[in-house]
């Protein structure tokens, strides 16, 4: 019998230090490979091996630490924001038989996604509009005080000359001015369009694309979990939550695959088709094979590397806290 446990809090500590830290194992890795491309391409170029071994080692240190500080900020934020939305539009809810993710609710599950990314969004295109609107009002003023002295010098300039003995020229110095030169305006009514499309048409177009995005994964999981299996969760009790001690590598990782290939047969299908209306099927072909096989093999090595992470890391940093009820 399934058991729909709804999502009610994220513990923001816990869930911080297990999200930064594993990305930041990640970016040990992800610069591991790149000091061993290195190394190759030093085997070739002798003369920048110096440079290479230098890129290599201060990545080593570089991507690890930003990872983890960047990703610090964005999991705890994210957290605080869930824990806040949850009163408002419920919290993510799963399907549970035993420790086994069988269903999510479509729903609850793209709404409060949504809302998150869409407020991610808001965040961002509030911090951009704080530099570009700044930016575009100042460069506005300076356009028309730039135009003007343009504008004064030429009509110095034209006077002197038609004073001139050495010059036959009769200009009329008053007929140039700065009427029909650019004034600054355009620039500054661009900033606030820049401005009111990041912080209302990105946002907005976020939380859409997000909801669709969303749902479409959760009727997707729906659909292929009693073929595949689904996501499990080895839960024990904290206190009042419950700490997400283990998940199991395999079962999550070819549930999520499942899911990211529906993905990528759709994108394939729809890559064919516009190939195949361009007269290069083949191609079109090629590229759908392609999507399934990346789609599905990516995501499954990934989630396999972030889920054997998460079960080393667990026993000594603490899993994820969850309020289920």
């Amino acid at each position: 019998m399934v058991d729909i446990k709804e999502i009610q809090s994220i513990e923001p500590v816990p869930f911080t230090v297990m999200t930064a830290s594993i990305n930041a194992i990640i970016g040990l890795i992800y610069a591991i490979i790149l000091l061993i491309a290195f190394g190759a391409l030093a085997a070739f170029l002798p003369g920048a091996a110096l440079i290479f071994a230098s890129l290599g080692i201060s990545m080593i240190i570089l991507y690890p630490i930003g990872a983890f500080l960047v990703y610090t900020t964005l999991s705890f934020i994210t957290a605080l924001i869930y824990n806040m939305l949850v009163p408002r539009l419920g919290g993510v809810k799963l399907g549970l038989e035993g420790d086994q993710v069988t269903s999510v609710p479509v729903m609850s599950f793209a709404l409060i996604l949504s809302a998150i990314a869409a407020i991610w969004a808001l965040i961002m295109g509030l911090l951009l509009t704080a530099v570009i609107l700044p930016l575009t009002t100042i460069v506005s003023t300076i356009i028309p005080l730039v135009m003007q002295l343009g504008v004064a010098a030429v009509n110095n300039a034209t006077a002197l000359l038609s004073m001139s003995n050495a010059t036959n020229l009769s200009v009329n110095a008053t007929n140039f001015t700065a009427a029909n030169l650019p004034n600054g305006s355009a620039v500054g009514n661009g900033g606030v369009v820049i401005a009111l499309m990041l912080i209302i048409g990105i946002p907005i177009a976020v939380f859409v694309l997000g909801f669709i995005g969303s749902a479409l994964a959760a009727i997707f999981y729906n659909y292929i979990i009693p073929k595949v299996g689904g996501v499990r969760l080895l839960l024990a009790p904290a206190g009042t939550a419950h700490e997400i001690t283990s998940i199991p590598v395999v079962a999550a990782s070819l549930a999520i695959a499942s899911v990211a290939l529906i993905f990528g047969i759709i994108m394939g299908i729809v890559q064919l088709i516009t190939m195949a209306a361009a007269g290069n099927a083949v191609l079109g072909v090629e590229v759908l094979i392609y999507d399934i096989l990346r789609y599905f093999i990516g995501t499954f090595i990934m989630v396999a590397i972030i889920t054997i992470i998460y079960n080393f890391l667990a026993p000594r940093i603490g899993g994820v806290q969850l309020g289920l009820k």
